[in-house]
C-alpha cells in the first residue's frame, strides 16, 4: 500500500511514547454528541510526541479550510468507517487514517496507482478481494475498501503487535519495516517504530495522524472548526 507522498525531508526524531498519554475520563452515561464525540471516545493508540507532529499539527492548523473540506468529505463514511471499528474492537484514530491517504476522497489516485480513500495499490487490492476491471474498480468502493482496508489492518496489528509499525507497514509494507527491524536487532540496536530508519513518506506517516488526531480531539484549541456529523 502507498500512502500519500510526502515532500517533507525530516530527519528521524529520538523520542519516546506512552500509552498512559491516552488516558481520560470519558463520561459514559451520556450518548456521543455527534460522529466526531464518538470518536474520540473509540481513541485507543498511544499517543506520539515528536518534533514533526508538532510540525503537522501546525501545519493542519494553518489550513482551517483544507480541514474543514476533508471533514465535510469524510461526513459521507465516517458513520460506516466507525461501526465496523466498533464491531471489530479496533481503535478508532483508524478512521482517521483516509485524511492522511487520501484526503478523504474516494476517487484519489497517486502516482503509485494506488486508488480510493484507503489507498490500495492493484495488487493488495486483489489480495483482499478488491476487483479492479473495465467497468469497476472496488478500491474506489467506500463499503469494499472500508472493510479491505481494515482487514488488512487488523492483520498488520496481529504481524507486528504494535500499532505505529502496523501503520508504518500499511504504508511502506510488512517485509520493508520487518527487515528493518531485523536490521536494527543485528546492531543491537533498539526495534521499536521510532528507532527504525524509514523513507521520509513513512516517517512523517505515523505523525501526520496524530496531528489530525490532535486537531479532532480538541479543535477549539487549534482554531479548528468541524462540520456537523
Amino acid at each position: 500500500l502507498a500512502g500519500c507522498a510526502s515532500t517533507s525531508n525530516h530527519t528521524p526524531v529520538k523520542t519516546s511514547y506512552h500509552a498512559a498519554d491516552t488516558s481520560r475520563t470519558v463520561d459514559l452515561t451520556h450518548p456521543p454528541r455527534d460522529m466526531w464525540d464518538r470518536i474520540r471516545r473509540g481513541f485507543a493508540i498511544p499517543n506520539l510526541h515528536s518534533e514533526l507532529v508538532e510540525e503537522w499539527t501546525a501545519y493542519y492548523a494553518s489550513h482551517p479550510q483544507s480541514v474543514y473540506r476533508m471533514s465535510e468529505r469524510a461526513g459521507k463514511y465516517l458513520y460506516y468507517i466507525v461501526e465496523q471499528l466498533e464491531e471489530r474492537g479496533l481503535p478508532s484514530e483508524l478512521a482517521l487514517l483516509p485524511f492522511v491517504e487520501s484526503a478523504y476522497n474516494p476517487t484519489a489516485y497517486s502516482r503509485a496507482k494506488a486508488s480510493g480513500l484507503w489507498q490500495f495499490i492493484p495488487s493488495t487490492g486483489l489480495h483482499y478481494n478488491l476487483k479492479q476491471d473495465t467497468w469497476r474498480d472496488l478500491r474506489r468502493d467506500p463499503v469494499a475498501s472500508t472493510n479491505a482496508a481494515l482487514e488488512y489492518l487488523t492483520y498488520l496489528y496481529d504481524f507486528q503487535g504494535d500499532w505505529y509499525l502496523a501503520l508504518a507497514s500499511y504504508n511502506w509494507g510488512e517485509g520493508a519495516v520487518k527487515r528493518a527491524i531485523e536490521r536494527n536487532a543485528g546492531q543491537g540496536l533498539r526495534t521499536d517504530y521510532i528507532s527504525l530508519a524509514m523513507p521520509d513518506e513513512t516517517r512523517n506517516y505515523v505523525p501526520k495522524l496524530q496531528a489530525i488526531k490532535n486537531i479532532i480531539a480538541n479543535p477549539d484549541r487549534y482554531g479548528i472548526t468541524l462540520p456537523d456529523i
